[in-house]
């Protein structure tokens, strides 16, 4: 599943799911902001399966989140743990993390500066 959705305000957001070595590897460009949230939920709540115990998001590309997007993979992270399962975000960018380090003040989310 890949997906572009453009807004007259300049946020992209580009999307892409592939199979990583424990679970999904959901790939995420551009900007997630209030304005492509729905995209972000799809693209993500499409890879929550029962069975899905590890969720893996490179955010390597993702120039700048909201605390809207933010919330949404703070809302998935805690709901992995719940079902016995882990989200693991990679290589954010500095912006990224400012945001993170605002909200998810739990670290419920996993960050990891390497590869998948």
């Amino acid at each position: 599943m890949s997906g572009t959705v453009k807004w007259t305000n300049g946020g992209v957001l580009e999307t892409s799911v592939r199979a990583g070595e424990g679970g999904p590897l959901v790939v995420l460009s551009g900007a997630a902001e209030f304005t492509n949230i729905t995209q972000l939920i799809e693209v993500i709540g499409s890879q929550l399966s029962g069975d899905t115990r590890q969720l893996v998001i490179d955010v390597s590309r993702l120039c700048s989140a909201d605390s809207t997007s933010i919330w949404f993979l703070l809302l998935t992270a805690r709901t992995m743990k719940m079902h016995g399962g882990t989200m693991v975000l990679i290589r954010p960018q500095p912006a990224v993390v400012r945001v993170l380090t605002l909200v998810d003040e739990e670290q419920v989310i996993a960050v990891r500066a390497g590869s998948p």
